[in-house]
């Protein structure tokens, strides 16, 4: 049991995305016939009980990691045991293991009303929830910006195929605008990455967090230039106005476990702007960043009511409100302090969890509409009017930020954290005109779908009656258990808000700390320096193993950045072997040139 628990602990933040990385192979490999044969493929039990399984264990070792980090501790995984920045490593801390338990927590139930027949309408559902599983928890515990990036194509390929899954017209087209879109946000993530790259020489987010003070002006300006690509980037991706246009017709089309499960995907743009720039480009001097990303804030969380005020279709409704939630964030966010910070934190877990019940919510009302779908159009009466009206009541209270709900408190928290900013009147009259607004905005819904509702046909040779009959009577099946789980959720949210503030305002100082990121994931040599990159030198010969041999001043810095089997295995010749033997005894004879501070080595390819 011991030597199992040293293995969980020697390998902790590779677990998360391990799991559903081979659980999307093996389902890959159990294969998958056309969409119309799934209901009645033997297999596809299978598949539902190792997509289930996988996520149930996923949730397990979220839970685990979440315990384990609210110590305090910052775990460090070094990928094929080479330390960073030579190498990409995970660091799992408060932020990070916040994040994967709040995946997790809207997975499971997601994934569990899936696979009730939802699963069956397109092919390899499961293998792609996995794959996007995989992506989120990735993204959440690279310490790299390339891998995040790495990451970031993971989940998107995965969320391409889930949007257009149970195939139409709508979903297509779409869905061709939704992969238009991230491509040329990929694009420009490469070229973000490109500038810091080129003038850094890392793409560690701890080592660029301390070389960047330290570079000339104009490799300085080149950074910050590829900071406010990343910027933007990630600000699609969060669906931030002017960039989120597209959120809420995109969303509206996915079916309803796909637009659940979506409502994680914004919040992992929010997540990158916040670690990044925290991390990389926060400074006592600078706050431009912080400065536009508030404005956005506002003006995304007041776009998004006021469209929702306007929304023709229930689930575009839904899109725009977590449009608008997005926006409340961002201000959290923007504002610039740890306190605002955990505030936003809160806030985000409620805003997904909220949006994804939402979003099942519809699924249960556009069943019972028949013909009139999830239009905001008078419709004849839904044969659970008074259970449907009483969630669509309790959601309303909690997406509009009304006591006594986890909406209310995250609003509370952001208005707390406001104080003796220069914008605080601007600041509070926006969410407070904003919470105002979504009250409005729901009692128009309300009304239209249950308040003036008509009564159903009653005459029997009638075709409407005929129509109004064959309805269903009850939720699609798993839909009502996933809505109430999730509310229930919330309601422990609310519960627990006291330690879970507490924790979210220890992760929050936790960002800022950046040399203590610095201390754990960096190496450092003989003399205390740290272990990095330089900029490319045009007179450095990389060497290799079939490349020759040739003298290295740093040779003795090779044994601090690999794993000791490496360093006595085949791959560090005898003559490289015999340098570092030799400076390692005579470390007073090594020159003091720039090369005795940092080991230039370039890599070959990232």
């Amino acid at each position: 049991m011991m030597t199992w628990f040293n293995f969980w602990q020697q390998h902790t933040p590779i677990f998360s995305i391990l799991i559903p990385a081979f659980t999307g192979f093996i389902l890959l490999l159990l294969g998958n016939p056309g969409a119309g044969q799934l209901a009645q493929d033997h297999r596809q039990t299978w598949r539902r009980g190792l997509s289930i399984v996988a996520t149930a264990l996923g949730f397990i070792t979220a839970i685990s990691y979440f315990v384990h980090a609210s110590s305090g501790q910052i775990s460090v995984y070094q990928l094929s045991e080479w330390s960073a920045p030579f190498g990409i490593v995970l660091v799992l801390d408060r932020l990070s293991a916040f994040m994967l338990l709040l995946t997790y927590t809207l997975a499971l139930p997601i994934i569990a009303y899936a696979s009730q027949g939802w699963d069956a309408r397109g092919r390899y559902f499961h293998a792609l929830f996995q794959f996007l599983l995989m992506g989120l928890c990735g993204a959440f515990l690279t310490a790299d910006l390339f891998n995040l990036f790495v990451f970031f194509e993971i989940l998107l390929m995965a969320s391409y195929v889930l949007l257009i899954h149970g195939q139409g017209k709508a979903r297509f087209q779409l869905g061709i605008h939704y992969v238009v879109i991230n491509l040329l946000a990929s694009a420009l993530f490469l070229i973000g990455l490109g500038l810091i790259y080129a003038s850094v020489g890392s793409l560690n987010m701890a080592d660029v967090a301390r070389l960047f003070p330290t570079l000339a002006p104009d490799q300085a300006a080149l950074a910050q230039a590829g900071g406010y690509l990343l910027f933007t980037v990630f600000a699609i991706k969060a669906a931030v106005l002017p960039l989120g246009f597209w959120l809420p017709k995109t969303y509206a089309v996915a079916s309803t476990p796909v637009a659940a499960i979506f409502t994680v995907m914004t919040k992992v743009g929010l997540y990158a702007i916040l670690r990044v720039n925290s991390v990389i480009f926060l400074n006592d001097h600078d706050h431009s960043l912080f400065d536009i990303l508030l404005i956005l804030g506002l003006l995304s969380s007041l776009y998004g009511v006021i469209g929702a005020i306007g929304a023709l279709r229930l689930r575009r409704f839904v899109g725009f409100m977590i449009l608008s939630s997005l926006g409340t964030i961002c201000i959290a966010i923007g504002l610039h302090r740890t306190e605002a910070w955990a505030a936003g934190l809160y806030y985000l877990f409620h805003s997904t969890i909220i949006g994804a019940a939402f979003y099942l919510l519809c699924g249960w009302i556009t069943a019972q509409r028949g013909e009139f779908k999830d239009h905001l159009k008078v419709a004849p009466r839904m044969k659970q009017e008074k259970l449907l009206s009483i969630c669509f009541f309790i959601i309303a209270l909690m997406m509009a930020g009304l006591p006594p709900f986890s909406g209310f408190l995250g609003k509370v928290f952001i208005l707390h954290a406001v104080q003796q900013h220069p914008w605080q009147l601007e600041i509070i009259a926006g969410i407070l005109v904003v919470s105002l607004l979504s009250i409005v905005a729901f009692i128009r819904v309300g009304l239209i779908l249950f308040w003036q509702s008509s009564e159903p046909e009653d005459n029997p040779a009638t075709q409407a009656y005929r129509n109004y009959q064959a309805l269903p009577a009850i939720a699609p099946k798993g839909n009502a258990i996933a809505l109430y789980l999730l509310l229930l959720i919330l309601v422990a949210y609310v519960a627990a808000a006291q330690p879970v503030q507490r924790y979210l305002s220890a992760a929050s100082l936790q960002l800022e700390q950046q040399s203590l990121y610095q201390q754990h994931i960096l190496q450092r040599d003989q003399d205390g320096q740290y272990i990095s990159t330089q900029p490319f030198d045009p007179e450095y010969i990389p060497e290799t193993k079939y490349g020759g041999e040739n003298p290295d001043a740093n040779a003795h810095l090779i044994p601090a950045i690999i794993h000791p089997n490496t360093l006595h295995g085949e791959h560090i010749s005898p003559y490289k072997q015999q340098q570092i033997h030799d400076q390692l005894n005579n470390l007073h004879d090594v020159p003091d040139t720039p090369d005795h501070e940092q080991l230039k080595l370039q890599s070959v390819e990232r």
